[in-house]
Parts: structure tokens; sequence; C-alpha cells
């Protein structure tokens, strides 16, 4: 912007006096008032205003996006990407949000085109072939849908306002040229002015325009307004008049900003001050010539102030984007002294790879970098992290001919159970049976596209003894019959227990009914449906006991394992720890999405009802996984 036109564009209609000097003049007048670096810097803070102004006038929705907050998307997980990205396309104008999309459309790119990576290489690393590769997510299909939604809307927006704008900027210019041919009328002088006063009220009202139009059509339409101005010498009270009118209200503009160069709030001055160099520029019109450079000069200082204000908060921001870089250079380090001491064990490369993810969430948490290094810090990350990767992959490539020959030896086991599944020689198959299902928890991993297919294979054969077992058993033991009857008359007698309120001497009266339960024995396999009626016969008196949940739990859980681990089949305690342990990765599945809920209440209070509900419900889950912790190293012990 020349400097012609800089002091057009604040002064609003006083710029065909200032058309008037010369360049030369321009140039001698701003070297005696001001150095050439302040004058850069004028120009700097003033194209900013003026194209922030533009922008807005084009569309009034453009100004919300100065009140939408910008968050720090690069610490943003995927799924919190597109929470956001929906939060705002279906909650603000779909014209205020343009550099909001951009931010998280380029983070989500960027962090799932890493994903598909380490995805691919996951697969190669497999066996896979590279043709073969497919990846997909609904994560990603949830982040397609909002950002289409997000362009139809855009698309509709401006399509809705393309044919006003170019109406509205016909009827602007047609307003210019009536006032251009106001001079040349041959009638009343106030008259003449009272037209001009309608065209002015007509050109306030005349809506928005494209805003590459809306300079020209602004300093054009100030242009002939002076020129107007100049016409009106003949009639020096009306003009006086709008001059005085004018000066007070642009004097109260300058009063704003001087107010504004005091506030701390810095991005707030300055989106304010925006707002006054438009009332300056589109609302007012010239004052008198003695006052125009004195009101000018006032404005502009105070401009000044808000805007070096500005930019030193930015200077200090910048040294905060300074300290997060050295973060997270320092954390690639980190990764890259990780991948160069590697590890030499299965359990040591997974205890990397969790050194891993947690340094991968710090560097997300660190916080924003200068954005000329942001692009290269970004990719110095990504590729440390595909190092390490390469360097693990390598691991068990070279672990893979180990994991083959553990196929072979099961692939062996599996050929023994069945070739002996229907051996009617119970006594000699039955230790052969045990023995290779302990042979088979020794033997360590096999290629995982295989491990479910054989698992599966071996366990039919052996059950398919162990059923056979069972059923000549249950046909011919006259014990285990016997053993129901009795647990059903014990389970009757139960029932009519009377307690002294003495919480001891009840739970001694329990447990000794617990002991005579087991010393029944085994009832036959169909009938072990007992066991779950003398169970709830427990709990009903422990909670006539007031015994707690978890020792009541625990009390029943060791009766259980008495009978499991007597048991001639092994596979019903094996069934049990897997069982537990399923339900010990559900329950840390359970505490984990809760404390990851947590993070959507970063602002809310602690004493907010859904924040407790969520604590609470930690509290239960967690206090459950301590159960089912217990129980496993119970069952553990028996191995």
């Amino acid at each position: 912007m020349s400097e012609q036109d800089n002091l057009q564009h604040v002064d609003g209609n006083e710029e065909q006096e200032i058309i008037a000097t010369t360049s030369e003049e321009i140039s001698q007048k701003e070297i005696t008032t001001s150095t050439e670096d302040d004058v850069k810097n004028e120009d700097v803070v003033f194209e900013e205003i003026e194209a922030s102004n533009a922008e807005d006038a084009e569309d009034e929705g453009n100004n919300d996006r100065h009140t939408i907050p910008f968050k720090e998307y690069d610490a943003m997980s995927l799924e919190a990407l597109v929470i956001e990205l929906e939060k705002l396309v279906s909650g603000e104008k779909v014209q205020a949000i343009k550099e909001h999309v951009d931010g998280i459309k380029n983070e989500f790119n960027s962090k799932f085109n890493t994903l598909i990576d380490e995805k691919k290489e996951e697969f190669l690393n497999e066996g896979g072939n590279e043709i073969d590769f497919y990846y997909s997510s609904p994560i990603q299909k949830r982040f397609k849908d909002a950002y289409k939604e997000y362009r139809g809307n855009l698309h509709s927006h401006y399509k809705n306002i393309e044919t006003n704008l170019k109406s509205n900027l016909d009827n602007r210019l047609q307003i210019i040229e009536e006032i251009k041919g106001l001079i040349n009328v041959e009638e009343n002088i106030n008259t003449t002015y009272k037209h001009f006063k309608d065209l002015q009220d007509q050109w306030r009202n005349a809506g928005p325009i494209p805003r590459d139009k809306y300079n020209n059509a602004w300093n054009s339409y100030h242009h002939h307004v002076e020129i107007f101005y100049d016409f009106l010498h003949l009639n020096r009270d009306l003009r006086d008049l709008d001059f005085k009118h004018n000066l007070d209200l642009k004097l109260k503009i300058i009063e704003r900003a001087e107010e504004l160069a005091q506030d701390d709030d810095t991005n707030r001055s300055f989106r304010e001050l925006q707002v006054l160099h438009k009332m300056w520029k589109e609302e007012l019109g010239p004052v008198s010539k003695e006052y125009r450079e004195e009101i000018w000069n006032r404005f502009k200082a105070a401009t000044k102030i808000i805007h070096n204000k500005r930019q030193a908060y930015y200077n200090e921001l910048d040294k905060v984007y300074e300290k997060n870089l050295e973060k997270k250079i320092e954390i690639i380090e980190k990764i890259e002294a990780l991948t160069t001491a590697g590890a030499k064990s299965h359990n040591g490369w997974q205890a990397k790879i969790k050194e891993i993810e947690q340094l991968r969430e710090q560097f997300f948490s660190a916080g924003k970098v200068p954005l000329k290094v942001n692009e290269a810090t970004w990719a110095r990350f990504k590729e440390t992290v595909r190092a390490f990767n390469r360097k693990k992959n390598v691991f068990y490539k070279d672990l893979k001919k180990e994991q083959f020959d553990n196929l072979q030896k099961k692939l062996d086991l599996i050929k023994i159970a069945e070739d002996n599944q229907n051996s009617d020689d119970f006594e000699t198959t039955t230790p052969l049976m045990k023995r290779i299902q302990n042979d088979w928890k020794k033997i360590g991993h096999v290629p995982r596209k295989d491990s479910d297919k054989i698992w599966k294979q071996f366990k039919a054969a052996c059950n398919g003894y162990f059923d056979k077992l069972h059923s000549k058993k249950n046909a011919e033991n006259e014990v285990e019959n016997t053993a129901f009857k009795a647990k059903t008359e014990l389970l009757d007698h139960i029932k009519t227990i009377e307690f002294t309120n003495d919480k001891e001497a009840d739970l001694e009266t329990i447990k000794t009914q617990i002991t005579a339960w087991k010393a029944i024995g085994r009832v036959p396999s169909n009938k072990r449906f007992i066991e779950g009626k003398f169970n709830k016969a427990l709990d009903e008196l422990f909670k006539q006991v007031k015994v707690d949940s978890n020792e009541a739990e625990l009390i029943k859980f060791e009766n259980k394992l008495d009978e499991l681990s007597n048991a001639e089949d092994s596979r019903y305690l094996d069934n049990e720890r897997l069982f537990i342990r399923k339900k010990i990765d559900e329950v840390k599945s359970e505490i984990n999405q809760l404390e990851n809920n947590l993070q959507f209440f970063t602002n809310v209070k602690d004493d907010n009802p859904l924040v407790k509900e969520v604590h609470a419900n930690i509290a239960r889950h967690k206090d459950s996984l301590t159960l089912w912790k217990t129980k496993l190293s119970k069952i553990k012990a028996l191995y």
C-alpha cells in the first residue's frame, strides 16, 4: 500500500484533500514526521485492519471468526479432532470457521497418514503383500462426513450470497454516479443537499459487496463526497454543520481508541480497533481542514500503541513456542536414544514400545512450535518413530524362525491328541492328554495367523477325549449321584439356618456349611447347576450376616477353586483362569474409557454431578479390578 493509499484508507472522506497533494509533498511530509521503519510498520498494521474489514464487509458472518477460539489441534487425538470439527460444523456459521477447519484437517490428515504407515508396516511384517494392504477406520468416516457437510454448507452459503454481492456493488456504483451528478444540477442548494443526504443513507444501507471491490468502491465514494463538500462552499452553514457532527463522532472514536491503548487484552483491543477504523471509514464524513491532521495523528498514535502492544504479546508467545520446540526436540532425541539402544527380548521390546507411546503423548501435548519449523519438526518426529519401528520389526522378523519351530512342535502335539481322542484306555490316555496340555503351555509363540486355528484344533481333540471320559464316568459313578442328593438336602437345610447376631459366630456357621458342602464331593457334570444354587444361598447368608461383598466373594471363590483343582480334567481350571483374565482386561478397558471421558470435562468443576458420577464409576471399577486380580493370584498359586 502506498503512503497516499494509506492515508486515504484511514481518514475516510478526507482523501480528496489528500489526493490534491502531490506524491512528492506526501513523501517529504512522511520523511519529516517519522522514520522509514515507522512508515513500514504503520503500513503493516493498516493493511491488516483494511484486509480484515474488507473480509467482514463482504459477509457479516465472517466477523464471528474473531470470537471462535483456536484450540491446540496438534495435541488432540484423532477422535478429539473429529468431535471438534463436528461441533464447529453444527454450531457455528460456516463462513466463520474456515481457518479452524483447515487447522483440524491438516492435523487429522497428518496423524491419520502416520497411523496408516504404521498399520502398513505391521501388515508387511506379518507376511502380507503390499498390493493387498487396506486400512479404514470409523473415525476416518466420521471425519469425511463432517468435512463433506462443511464443504456443502460453504458452497450453498456462497452460492446464496454471490448474486446479492454483485447486485449490491452495482447499486453502490450507481449511487456514486448520482453523487457525481449533483454538482451539475441546477436547483436550490438545500434541495441538492437533501438529495445528497438521501444518497448517503442509501449508501449506508446498500449491503455487502465483494471484498476485492471493497477498497476501490469506498475510495471512489469518499472522493466524490469530498468533491461535493467542496461544491458546498456556497452554503457553508450546511457543510460546517456536517463537519462539526463528524468531528464530534471522530473525537469519540479517538477517545475509545486511546482507552483501548491502555487495555492489557491485546487481541480484544485490536479487534475493537478494527471496528473503530471501519466506523471512521464507512460511517463518518470529513471534518474542517484545521482539525484533519490533528485528529488523524491522534487516531494514528493510539492505533500504533495498540499494534505495538499486540506485537509485543506475539513476541512473548514466540518465546513460549521456542520453549515448546526445545521440549519436542528433547523428546525426539529420547526416541532416537531408545532406537539406538534397542532390546534383546520380546519383553524388552514391549517395554520400549510403551516408552515410545508415552513419549508420543508428551510430544503431542508439548504445545505449538514456531510456524517456520513446524513442518520440519513434525517430519523429524515421524521419521524418528518410523526408525524405531523398523528396528523393532527387524527383531520380530528374526523371532519368526523361532515361532515357526514352535508351530511345528504344537502341530506334533495336535497329532498326538487327535490320535488318542477316541481311545478307551482311560487309565493310560488320561495322563498322556494332561501331559500334552501342559507341554502346549510351555511352548512359546507361533505366527499370529496360525495361532487361533491350531489352538481350536488342539482344543477340539482334547475336549473330544475328555467329553467321552466324563460321559462314561457320569454313567458309572453312583457316588456322584449320591453326592448330588446329599447336596440337595444340605441346600434345603442351609435355607433354614437362623443366626445369633454374633457376626464372628455366624460367619463361622457359614464356613462350617461350606466345609460340609466340600466334604460331600463332586456331583455329575450334568448336575453342576446345584453349585450355582449353593452360591446364591451363600449370598443370602452373607447378606444376613452383613459380610463385606468382596470378602464373601473370595470365600465362595476359594470353595470353587477347591473343586476345580481336584478335578481330573485340568481344562476347568484353565477356563476359569482365562475367564478371570478376560474380566480383568474388560474392567481395565472400562476404567481407561471413563478416564478418557474425564478429559472432556477439563473446564468443569469437580463438584459437577456428571464429573462426580464418572469418578464414582472409576472407583467402583477399580474396586472390582482389585477383586479380580486377587482371584487371579489365587488361581495362579495352584499351577
